[in-house]
């Protein structure tokens, strides 16, 4: 039995170190900085730096830093006043313990009563973008929210897909970054600040260059 146990861990140990992923996707491709891929003007909107205190920010500065390169949060609004609120988070390195944090734990950890999360597929200038959105709310703030995560080159909605796209790349010796993309607005029309961010992503990307399309959006594969 003592053997037979040594070997089922000798052979567990060699399968792990065959998948161990020893190359960052990242350092294969060009640098993105966020705060010049994103322009402040684009369609019918503009930054509103006046009100960037509005975005939740996901997490503390010391745990961003941890786990994040790079993340941008702005305010933008259109001719009619409506706002909506855009939140990037660029990590270089996702292995488990340096995961991108999605929305419902972000908001939930701040106070916010999130509900339930559905998947959306969003027609967009750069294709079909596999997105999901959640309603998080805190006294009489509303805020629906849409999201994605690109993991490598791929649009995921959810940490379940992040696990798989991360094992695809894993099995390459591969270490994929990740892009978190956050789009949200207040308001209690949630239908309406759905189809508001609809509009907003899809002006956003039809304002990029191929190239940060594909980065943005995930639909390159």
């Amino acid at each position: 039995m003592g053997l037979i146990m040594g070997s089922l861990m000798l052979i567990a140990a060699l399968c792990t170190k065959a998948v161990t992923p020893t190359l960052r996707l990242s350092d294969t491709r060009p640098k993105i900085i966020l705060a010049t891929a994103i322009p402040t003007k684009f369609g019918d909107w503009q930054e509103d730096a006046s009100q960037v205190a509005a975005v939740v920010n996901p997490t503390t500065v010391a745990e961003l830093n941890k786990i994040y390169a790079e993340t941008l949060s702005r305010t933008y609004v259109n001719r009619q006043g409506n706002r909506i609120m855009l939140s990037i988070a660029y990590g270089t390195d996702q292995r488990d313990n340096l995961s991108v944090h999605f929305p419902e734990g972000c908001y939930g950890g701040q106070g916010f009563a999130v509900g339930q999360t559905s998947q959306v597929v969003l027609p967009t200038v750069a294709g079909s973008i596999a997105t999901s959105r959640t309603v998080a709310t805190l006294n009489s703030r509303v805020e629906p929210i849409t999201y994605w995560v690109v993991v490598g080159d791929k649009a995921v909605p959810n940490s379940w897909e992040v696990k798989k796209v991360k094992l695809a790349y894993a099995l390459q010796g591969m270490i994929p970054d990740a892009t978190l993309m956050r789009v949200s607005s207040i308001g209690e029309d949630i239908d309406q600040g759905y189809q508001l961010q609809q509009a907003f992503i899809d002006q956003l990307l039809q304002s990029m260059p191929p190239d940060l399309r594909d980065h943005f959006s995930g639909t390159s594969h």
